[in-house]
Formats: structure tokens, sequence, C-alpha cells
């Protein structure tokens, strides 16, 4: 019997996050440039690695048209200066893109087909925002197979609302309250600024450089956020405060299989333990986590007692509540979310996955008493998607 390949995440980089639009700081760069940036930093930082020994590139974008189009994995490989060899493809989960990167190129290594990947994701939301250029088969309301509001975000997060009544507004806004403040004490503790890539930005005042995601507001207040607008029904729970933004930024991870990290003396950051997806009702999508986890869980043998650490990505904070109250995890858990997460920091949507497993690989650092951690997040159109990491730093290791 052949034995278990040991899939590893040796290194994760990230743009800062923009605020889309044109006042964003990323409104005059392409794209595909914020990913190529985040690659070549990522290859700067592990120059032990010979460059055709790369097997491919998935690079996720949830509107792949335009300057993320063109087959992006491949295009950003060429533009990042990889030898031609190196073949690479793009990727849609809409908001687990490069979570579906990172457990694609997972599974080739595991089937022994790579060695060494590149995976990651991109999305430029002032660019393309969510849901530009698509035309939704009229069969999906015709035939009733999904209720209109599920194609928008929002609205189905407001439905959360109404299935739990126990998830209040006051506490998705005091949990956006805790995002901003635990994300403003990792940015002044310098826990984020380490993975941070610079890119070079100009705007009508000149150049300039990103160097911290933009969206952040540690200013905020719970008074504040009670008195925004709800934009998605009138009296509703979903306001700009406690979602995420709509931003611009890419991701980039190197994935290797336990022997090629050691050939070219890499030190792993994580070790792959299991991954799930799910699909639930697209109407009440922010659930989606909630069953992948448990796939996930089952399939590594765990429970979630096991989980020391989670990164769960706060498209909504209803929607982190809901799966918090499923497994009977505290709002305000020191576990979960420790540096804060996409409220403050942002969700350029096929790019998100990364970070969560950037700030869990960094955390893992920090915290030898932790062996196992959670990367979750919830996908547009019903569905959920979980991925459990073990900690090579765990004191209790052979």
């Amino acid at each position: 019997m052949a034995k278990e390949t040991e899939i590893v995440f040796v290194d994760g980089v990230r743009t800062p996050f923009g605020r889309a639009g044109e006042k964003g700081m990323f409104w005059n760069t392409r794209s595909d440039d914020l990913v190529v940036k985040a690659m070549i930093g990522l290859l700067e930082r592990n120059p032990t690695i010979p460059r055709e020994r790369f097997d491919e590139v998935a690079i996720a974008a949830t509107t792949q048209t335009g300057d993320q189009g063109l087959t992006i994995g491949r295009s950003a490989a060429l533009l990042a200066g990889l030898p031609t060899s190196v073949p690479g493809y793009a990727i849609d989960r809409m908001c687990a893109g490069a979570m579906t990167a990172v457990t694609n190129v997972a599974g080739g290594i595991a089937f022994g087909a790579y060695d060494l990947t590149i995976a990651g994701g991109v999305e430029h939301m002032g660019h393309h925002p969510m849901g530009s250029g698509v035309d939704p088969n009229p069969r999906f309301l015709s035939e009733k197979l999904v209720d209109p509001e599920a194609l928008n975000m929002g609205n189905t997060a407001e439905k959360l609302h109404d299935r739990f009544p126990h998830l209040t507004k006051a506490r998705s806004d005091a949990f956006a309250l805790r995002s901003q403040q635990r994300a403003t004490a990792a940015y002044e503790a310098n826990n984020i600024q380490p993975d941070l890539i610079p890119v070079a930005t100009k705007s009508e005042a000149g150049w300039g450089m990103a160097t911290r995601d933009e969206g952040l507001r540690p200013e905020t207040t719970l008074e504040g956020l009670s008195g925004l607008k709800t934009p998605f029904r009138p009296h509703g729970r979903i306001t700009a405060g406690n979602a995420s933004g709509l931003n611009d930024g890419a991701t980039a991870s190197i994935i290797a299989s336990g022997d090629a990290a050691r050939e070219f003396g890499l030190k792993p950051k994580m070790r792959m333990v299991s991954f799930a997806y799910a699909g639930v009702e697209p109407e009440i999508m922010g659930i989606g986590p909630i069953p992948s986890t448990e796939k996930a869980l089952q399939k590594a043998g765990l429970s979630i007692n096991d989980i020391g650490l989670f990164e769960l990505n706060e498209a909504f904070a209803v929607q982190v509540l809901s799966l918090l109250d499923h497994f009977g995890i505290d709002d305000e858990d020191p576990r979960v979310n420790q540096w804060g997460g996409a409220i403050a920091m942002g969700h350029p949507l096929a790019s998100s996955g990364v970070r969560l497993m950037i700030q869990l690989a960094a955390q893992f650092q920090q915290h030898p008493e932790v062996r196992y951690g959670l990367t979750a997040m919830c996908v547009g159109l019903g569905q959920g998607g979980s991925v459990i990491w073990e900690n090579p730093n765990y004191k209790g290791a052979e």
C-alpha cells in the first residue's frame, strides 16, 4: 500500500486589500498586476526553489473577464517570470476561489501529479463588480429553483437573521466591532505586515505605496454601528458596518509535498489534514461552512473541540455567528479570528481563502500549544468550504 502523501502550506503572501471604486487605492492598478505582484513577492521569499520545478499555477477569480481573464493562472505565471514550461489555469468558486485553488492542487499532489505548486486568487471589485456581465439562466426563477433574493448576498444574510432570530443585529454589531478592534491590535503588534507585499499605486495626487489594508476603521463604535443604514431592506439588520466591504486584492501561496519541501530546505508553516465542500439552500448561503466543517472534521477523525484556532471569513457577522452557535462556541471566543477578519480587512472575493490560511499559519507559529486549526468560508449560490490544518510547531508533535 502506497504511503500517504504529506501536503504542506509552505508560505503565503498577499497584497494589502483596497476599497473598490474610483476612490480606492487600486483603481488605477490592473487586476492581473495585483496577483503578479503577490506571486513575485512569494517567489522572492523562497529563493531556494528552482522556478522550473513548479508543476502548476492555480489562480482564482470570480469575474473572469478583462484584466481578470485570459486564463489568469497561466498569464500570471508568465508575467511573474516563471519559465514557459510552468502551466497554469483559472478557477471560479466565487468567495472560495483561492481556497479551491489550494485544495485542487493539494489533490494533484496527493495523486502524485505535482510536487510544487502556486495557488491563490485575485479580485478587483472596482473593475469587476460582483455579478457584472453575468446572465443567470431564467429557469432559476421560472422553475423556482431559487428565491430571487438568493442572487443578492446581502439579502441572503438578512434571511439568516430571519431564520435565527436569536442572532440579533446587536450581536452582529458587537462581533463587527471586535473584528475592527482585533485587526487594529494585530497591525499594532506587527502581526499582519510581515506577509503583506507592498504595491505601488497611482492617483491624481501622484504615486504612492499601499502597505496596509485600506478599509480598516479603528474609530468604529457600537453607537456608530447601530445607526448605519440597512440597504437590503427597511429596518433590516445588515449594514456596511457588520458586513465585509467591496475590495480589490490578491493572494498567493506555495503548496507542496512534504518530500519537495524537504528537498529544497523549506520549513512548512502548516500541514493539510482534510478539506470538504458542501451545498446548502442558496437563499441562506451563509450557513454553508457548517456542513462543510462537519464533513472535514469527519474525514479527519476529529471533533470541533480539537480545533484550537479558527479563521472564518467574515462575509457577514451573522454568517460567522450562525456557525459559532451551531458548534456551541461563544461569540467572543479568543480562538476565533484572533487578528480580526474580512469586516475590518476586506473580502476581495476569490482571494480571501488564502488570506485565512496566511493568518492561521502565522498564528500557529505563535501558538505551539495548538495542534489543529480551521479555515472556513461561505460561498455564493449556497456552498461552504472548510480546510483543517495541523501545526508543525505543535509542542506535542513527534
